[in-house]
């Protein structure tokens, strides 16, 4: 039987996946994200390989080990999430909750060349100094060598933009996680859509990003209410 941090922390991970999908942040039934179990060190749940993020419940999610090897489940796991998820809670310890998607305005940074999610809205301060890139596309993530070159990638950061791939938001949990992740896709929207306009982007100044950073940083809150309000609009209260 689940305890009750287990049970919780499965509520949180299936609201988020259900949240993703009606913001239009899915895509097919690919991507994935994942959590480390609050009281069983080691262990990771993780959505599982085949159902659709907008039918995922609790009780689907699969409880995988460091190694990315399945524990428990009922269902199956995809591939490329072994890889990536389990080198990342490996290789990067703070990393509880992790998140890949391609959803649509980030990945169409992904890939420009050069692409960057440039300091110009309020929105992309929340990630100031926080973005690493991976600049080289390597195919689908199914080595170790590739999953590990991307998690050291990660560490030191909260998002990984992959090249010509997508991207990956982690935290401390999935509150944090969650709203970075809706705030990363708001933030390149915003620039996809300035630089549409084919005029410059008025770049905010080092000095009033980096208090501004902090700022938002001060008010995590924020992100705590955001999805306790998406987990009672998605009913997992």
């Amino acid at each position: 039987m689940d305890s009750p941090a287990l049970v919780e922390a499965r509520k949180d991970l299936a609201c988020a996946l259900r949240a993703a999908h009606r913001l239009g942040l899915s895509e097919g039934v690919c991507n994935h994200f994942s959590l480390a179990v609050p009281d069983r060190p080691g262990l990771f749940l993780i959505n599982p390989q085949g159902l659709l993020w907008s039918e995922v419940g609790a009780d689907d999610l699969v409880l995988i080990d460091a190694d990315g090897r399945k524990v428990e489940g009922r269902h199956d796991v995809e591939p490329t999430a072994f890889f990536i998820h389990g080198w990342i809670h490996r290789a990067v310890p703070d990393a509880a909750c992790v998140l890949h998607t391609h959803m649509p305005f980030a990945t169409a940074l992904c890939l420009l060349q050069g692409g960057r999610l440039e300091m110009a809205s309020q929105n992309a301060l929340r990630f100031h100094r926080q973005v690493a890139y991976e600049n080289e596309y390597n195919g689908l993530v199914l080595d170790d060598a590739e999953a590990e070159r991307i998690a050291r990638r990660l560490a030191g950061h909260t998002v990984l933009f992959l090249a010509n791939h997508g991207v990956i938001v982690r935290g401390p949990n999935v509150a944090w996680a969650f709203d970075d992740l809706y705030y990363l896709e708001r933030a390149c929207m915003h620039q996809v859509l300035a630089q549409g306009t084919g005029k410059p982007l008025k770049l905010i100044g080092e000095t009033v990003a980096a208090r501004t950073a902090r700022q938002i940083a001060g008010e995590r809150q924020q992100s705590e209410l955001h999805l306790k309000a998406l987990r009672r609009a998605l009913g997992f209260d």
